[in-house]
């Protein structure tokens, strides 16, 4: 760990292409670099539950060498009223780098500038960049190359795994649609700092955005932290669920990736996610590739 990644532009496009090259050879073979962290201990602080990415965290940092120390708000001084900016300080004293995942972006932002030790994001309610490197790590392994992988997102066009998603294609060349009630859309002032990128589209047809598509993407309707927006959410976000027929409006061979968990029935049925177009075991387990390779990065 060498820099923070608060998100995917904080990446050059050879820093990127570097993860991901590193990515493929920790998937080939999961005990190189098995010294690479020897003797530093890397913080793994959690303000929001997690399955995958503390998992992989954890096995990542153990499998390079090193010593993953876990935190969570009761275990740590900031659930009775501690500063970011003094916990912050303080954890530079002792670790060696340190990933967080937390609630809003700017917080977690503002941590990572007051330390002086690498900080990875390990989710934000605005980006989850470690969920793109692996997602990103899976496309190539299918198609060969990023460079014109036609990618549909259905769903909250918003979120951080959206958002996530146009800082990838912007770096990449992948065409991506965004497909999701309008109230659901991308902020525009996200889309012009990023200089309206012609291969990103937003829209409402949800049919219209299944042609031709090569990889379908969803995620869970209700994000952690807008629960009271369940109901209502359920309802509108009802037609841009992936299910059959839209996976039959696509390329024959489409692929399904689902960011997980998994809410069957709801953002995706059952019958896709466990039928031969589904993907997602092998975007799951490049969870633990991929943060392996962004942590050894060398920059």
């Amino acid at each position: 760990m060498a820099k923070d990644v608060m998100s995917l532009l904080d990446l050059t496009k050879d820093e990127l292409r570097e993860v991901l090259d590193l990515s493929h050879k920790y998937r080939e073979d999961r005990t190189l670099n098995n010294t690479q962290l020897s003797g530093k201990t890397i913080g793994l602080i959690f303000l929001k539950n997690s399955t995958r990415t503390r998992v992989s965290f954890e096995t990542g940092v153990n499998q390079l060498g090193g010593y993953p120390m876990y935190m969570d708000q009761n275990s740590l001084q900031v659930g009775r009223g501690e500063s970011f900016e003094d916990t912050a300080r303080v954890l530079s004293r002792y670790l060696d780098g340190i990933v967080i995942r937390g609630h809003e972006h700017t917080d977690i932002k503002e941590f990572a500038d007051k330390c002086t030790v690498p900080v990875i994001n390990a989710l934000t309610d605005t980006y989850h960049p470690c969920q793109l490197l692996a997602d990103m790590q899976l496309v190539e392994n299918l198609r060969g190359s990023l460079e014109g992988a036609k990618v549909t997102f259905y769903g909250d066009t918003a979120c951080n795994m959206a958002l996530s998603w146009i800082n990838a294609a912007h770096m990449t060349g992948m065409e991506l649609t965004l497909a999701g009630p309008e109230k659901f859309h991308p902020p525009k002032e996200f889309l012009d700092s990023l200089g309206n990128p012609s291969n990103v589209k937003v829209t409402s047809d949800a049919k219209a955005a299944a042609e031709g598509a090569e990889f379908f993407y969803t995620d869970v309707w209700v994000s952690m932290g807008f629960e009271e927006e369940a109901q209502e959410r359920l309802k509108i976000f009802k037609p841009y669920q992936v299910n059959s027929e839209l996976v039959g409006l696509a390329v024959k061979n489409v692929k399904v990736l689902h960011c997980l968990p998994a809410y069957r029935e709801k953002e995706i049925t059952a019958e896709v996610l466990e039928g031969p177009h589904s993907v997602v075991w092998d975007q799951a387990e490049n969870r633990l590739h991929a943060q392996k390779a962004v942590m050894t990065l060398k920059y």
